[in-house]
């Protein structure tokens, strides 16, 4: 190796030094500013315990109209004999000392790094924009913006829809001799570690567009390896206990591999007359 390209190696790993040092600083900042509202964002990941959740209601919908419009259906199936979760109050419980403070600080950790996602982002961009022509280092704000913004999507998106689901799963074991005692650390850190992946998830349409527009992938790469997304889906969503988790993930990360691959179709960079000839001789 010569010497040139040594040096080059070491430039490029200080700019990532700096870039990640930024991010840091940016993350522990949003940390700071996240920890006066930890205890309401452990609120909210708290409120599918009760058992009442958007199911609830749903449920009694469709039940209210199979029994006015097929009252036989409703009696056949025996649909009066209601087996949702109860509702009722539901606490955490914490068997160490300082238990309930570290995971005040990982909740605070997890929603100071979203406060920090455009700065991270920027620094990103930082890194690869000495790659990029001038053109493209003008997507500075969209890549930011969108980045940003789909992140907190797929994090609301599993807040909201996903993981009252997968409460109310675990409710429903509950009998007269198995009651419910969640303990603080593993609900908590069960719920970030999902946060975390369903944001994720939501980023690969994004990175799929600018990876096309660049012409790094294109559609038929990604279309060809459909198979290998379901599969690599699958194994992601298999580190998870039980069967509904494991498919309630898949399935979103299959879903936004299908919209990366029809957004690498639409945005993708097109081939010139010259490319489209060379491929076909």
């Amino acid at each position: 190796m010569t010497e040139e390209k040594v040096s080059t190696i070491v430039e490029h790993l200080a700019e990532l030094r700096k870039r990640l040092i930024i991010s840091i600083i940016a993350v522990m900042v949003g940390m700071g500013v996240a920890w006066n509202f930890a205890n309401d964002i452990l609120a909210f990941m708290e409120r599918p315990l009760t058992g009442r959740t958007y199911l609830t209601e749903v449920k009694k919908d469709v039940y209210a109209m199979i029994k006015e419009r097929a009252p036989a259906v409703y009696a056949h199936f025996k649909l009066d004999q209601d087996d949702s979760v109860p509702e009722k109050t539901r606490l955490l419980n914490y068997s160490a000392p300082l238990e309930p403070f570290f995971m005040q600080c990982k909740i605070s950790m997890l929603a100071g790094f979203v406060l920090a996602l455009p700065v991270v982002f920027y620094q990103l961009w930082l890194f690869i924009a000495p790659g990029l022509t001038r053109r493209e280092r003008r997507l500075v704000v969209p890549f930011v913006t969108s980045g940003t913004v789909t992140f907190c999507l797929g994090a609301m998106f599993f807040l909201t829809i996903i993981w009252p689901v997968i409460i109310n799963f675990s409710l429903s074991y509950e009998a007269e001799g198995l009651q419910s005692w969640f303990n603080i650390s593993a609900y908590v850190n069960f719920c970030l570690r999902l946060i975390l992946i369903f944001g994720l998830i939501f980023e690969l349409p994004i990175m799929a567009l600018i990876l096309a527009r660049f012409g790094l992938i294109t559609y038929k790469m990604l279309a060809a390896n459909r198979k290998y997304a379901l599969l690599g889906s699958a194994v992601v969503a298999a580190f998870h206990a039980d069967l509904i988790t494991m498919f309630v993930i898949m399935l979103p990360i299959y879903f936004m591999y299908e919209i990366s691959v029809w957004m690498a179709l639409v945005f993708g960079k097109k081939d010139t007359p010259e490319e489209s000839e060379a491929q076909t001789t």
